[in-house]
Order: structure tokens, then C-alpha cells, then sequence
């Protein structure tokens, strides 16, 4: 796949949800929460980074297997290119719900719901293990005679598209929209944790699919977003293999052979017969819903909004295709990214380690990327850029990271 989709959509993504927080802002609706946004963006960041490496590995399996193909189908033409996404849509429904109703389908999948919070930051919240699992739905279609290289493509076209309904802003749209178009309003369903909205709403772009195999449900009563046990934390890493912990531990801990086989294809939350119920968690308290928030390092807020920016450029090193850096290189600044991420959310949380890990991943950054960039011979302006970052970042981190700089019209959402 010559052409990372994902990269090139990113400038329309980050557009459309800025202009989603200014109007939240503007409205004091209190749609955006600051810590939930930091922890969902770091952790899209190094989400993209991940995605290249998976698209790597997946073509040449699918390349392998078109060889089996007994024809080949021109993506080119108007009338293949609808049903390559009509394809893509109804295999995605199966994948979405076999990610719900599996443990390890579940442990892929779950991160991108452990947020409590419906905006496009929530969108970009994605895991980093579900991607691998997702291409593994779409090989009927490679079979079937598209190029494996336009599947890929179009996969990652469906999943921007995807990224529309992530919102509360926009309200129930007429019946005849919401009849047969995954909504905004049947998306929001499918977020919910309440409980007749479990396990709803699997779609992708068409509802359709919902109302045909019987998992469709209307928006009727408020939402309350996120997992019925909260992940509690902010920190990608545990958001990301919380539950595949679990399910380790239930296969090292089970004395039944067979349970420890079938343990990952089971129904989710389904355990060995003899190890106990597992405790489950609490997001109400006297019937009222309680968010996780978490006491962060003071004057820290305008340093990470800093950063959050700062990191767009990093993050398209790695994820476009016209980037300079080698193979390796995309993987230690995709490590570094990581590190990133892990370091937000360790200041979020007021954790004694997350100062030392950010000094440190950003000396290693502006070191790395400067002389990355010098040896690629890439526009100079570019390494000006990385070595002004890393200047502004380290007077930031060990001088003024007190001074917030806040404006008066985002006090009250940074203050969240």
C-alpha cells in the first residue's frame, strides 16, 4: 500500500475535532474533559504508529493469499470500489461484535471503550492490539479477487469514516437517515453502559446490519459512557492490557486444561469453573454515575496542550509515507511516542516517575530526530522545528512549568 490513508486523513480528523471542542467550549456544555482528551489523544499517537507496523505485516500475508484468488477484480471501477466497501462493512459488523462478545475479542477492543467520556478524542481512542485482529476479518475479500492492497485501503478509509459518529454535539437525525446510516445517535448507543444498551449497535457505516441479525437499539434514555468496570487509570499501557492481563492470569490460574484453551473464545467476562466470580466494578454511586479523575501535577496543564501539538509532526514521521526516516527509525520514535504517552499520563496522575521519564523521552527525542533528520537530508526548517521544540520543552520541564499561560476562554475547560 503506497499511500498511508490514515496519515492523510489525519489533518481533516484533527480539523473536525477542533472545531467539535471549540463549539463544546463555546456552549460550556462540558463535552471535553482535560484529563480524559490528554490520556485519549497520547494514546491515538502512538495508536497510528502502531497501525504502520500492523499494515506491514498483514499485505504481504494477503498478497500471499490473493495468489489464490480465481479471479482478480479491477478496484478501479466505480461499480468494484462499492462493493469492496459494502464488503468491508458488513465483514467489519461480525468483527465489531465478535470484539464484544469474546474475551479476546474484548481484550482488543475494550480500550477504545474505557473512556467515560463520547467526543472525537474518544474516537482516536483505539487499541493497540485491535488492528491485527481486524485485518484477520477481511480476508474473504482477498479471495474474492480485490488486490490486497486496495482492501487495506479501503479498511482504513471505513474506520475514518467511523470516526463521524463519535459525537453528542450532533442530535437524532430524520428517520429516514437514521433508518438505514449508522448515526451519531446509534453510535452514542453503542457506547453506553447502561444496560439496555449493551452489546448494540455493532455497525460501521450501514445500521442495517443491526436491524437484520438483532442487535439494533434506539437511543431512548441518557447515556453514561464507558465500561461497566472502569479502567481507572489513565496510563495507555494498562488501558490497553487490562484485560488480556485478566485473561492470563484466569489461564495460569485454572487447573482445567481444556478451560485454559477455550478460556479466550468464550463468551466475555466467562471464567474456569473453579476460580471464583470475578469482583466487578462500580461507576455509580446511590444511582449517580461517577467519572474517574485523578489529581495531577500542578501548573502541568498548559505544558501538555504544548505537547499534544508538538507531537502531530512526530507522530506523522512515523505513519506517512512521505516520511524520511528508516524502518528502525519509526520503530524507537514509535517506542519514544509510547514513552510519551505513558509520561502524560503519569503527570495526570501526580506519579514521582512521570518528570524523569518526559525529561528523559525528550532529550532522546530532539537528540534522535534532529540527527535523523540532518542524515535524510530533510528541509532544514524541519530540524530548526524538532531543535526549537526541544529547547521550548526543556526550559518548560526544569525552569516554568508552573506558568500555565491559560486564556480567560479555556479556563473553565482546563479546569475540568
Amino acid at each position: 500500500m503506497s499511500i498511508n490513508v490514515y496519515a492523510v486523513a489525519t489533518p481533516f480528523v484533527i480539523a473536525l475535532a477542533l472545531a467539535e471542542f471549540a463549539w463544546c467550549v463555546a456552549r460550556k456544555n462540558g463535552y471535553y474533559s482535560f484529563q480524559d482528551s490528554i490520556a485519549s489523544m497520547g494514546t491515538a499517537v502512538m495508536n497510528q504508529c502502531v497501525n504502520v507496523a500492523v499494515a506491514l505485516l498483514v499485505l504481504p500475508l494477503f498478497t500471499q493469499l490473493g495468489q489464490f484468488a480465481p479471479w482478480r477484480l479491477d478496484a478501479s471501477s466505480p461499480l468494484s470500489l462499492v462493493a469492496l466497501f459494502l464488503g468491508v462493512d458488513f465483514l467489519f459488523y461480525w468483527f465489531h461484535r465478535f470484539g464484544h462478545r469474546t474475551n479476546i475479542g474484548w481484550a482488543a477492543h475494550s480500550p477504545h471503550h474505557s473512556t467515560e467520556e463520547l467526543n472525537y478524542a474518544v474516537a482516536l481512542r483505539a487499541s493497540v492490539t485491535q488492528r491485527l485482529f481486524s485485518f484477520l476479518f477481511y480476508w474473504p475479500l482477498v479471495l474474492m479477487g480485490f488486490p490486497p492492497e486496495a482492501v487495506l485501503a479501503m479498511v482504513a478509509f471505513h474506520l475514518v469514516l467511523q470516526f463521524i459518529p463519535h459525537t453528542r454535539v450532533i442530535p437524532k437525525l430524520p428517520r429516514w437517515v437514521e433508518s438505514w446510516l449508522n448515526t451519531p445517535s446509534h453510535h452514542r448507543v453503542h457506547h453506553a453502559r447502561n444496560d439496555a444498551y449493551i452489546d448494540k449497535n455493532y455497525a460501521g457505516f450501514l445500521i442495517i446490519w443491526d436491524r437484520m441479525f438483532g442487535t439494533y437499539a434506539e437511543e431512548t434514555e441518557p447515556c453514561s459512557y464507558g465500561l461497566t468496570t472502569p479502567a481507572n487509570t489513565w496510563d495507555p499501557t494498562a488501558i490497553n492490557f487490562q484485560f488480556w492481563s485478566r485473561l492470563v492470569s484466569d489461564a495460569v490460574s485454572t487447573k482445567s486444561h481444556w478451560d485454559r484453551l477455550r478460556l479466550w473464545v468464550m463468551p466475555t467476562g466467562w471464567r474456569p469453573a473453579d476460580l471464583p466470580p470475578r469482583a466487578l466494578g462500580y461507576w455509580k454511586q446511590e444511582g449517580a454515575e461517577v467519572k474517574y479523575h485523578s489529581r495531577e501535577l500542578p501548573g502541568v496543564r498548559g505544558y501538555l496542550v504544548f505537547q499534544l501539538f508538538a507531537s502531530m509532526p512526530f507522530m506523522l514521521l512515523v505513519s506517512h509515507h512521505a516520511s524520511p526516516l528508516s524502518g528502525w527509525q519509526k520503530v524507537v520514535l514509535s517506542l519514544l511516542l509510547w514513552a510519551m504517552a505513558t509520561a502524560w499520563s503519569g503527570m495526570l496522575e501526580s506519579k514521582a516517575w512521570s518528570e524523569p521519564l518526559e525529561l528523559t523521552r525528550v532529550l532522546a527525542m530532539g537528540v534522535a530526530v534532529t540527527l535523523w533528520l540532518v542524515q535524510a537530508r530533510a528541509p532544514q526548517a524541519w530540524s530548526a522545528l524538532t531543535a526549537a521544540w526541544w529547547m521550548v520543552s526543556l526550559v518548560w520541564l526544569r525552569v516554568a512549568r508552573g506558568a500555565t499561560g491559560i486564556r480567560p476562554g479555556l479556563r473553565s475547560w482546563l479546569s475540568r
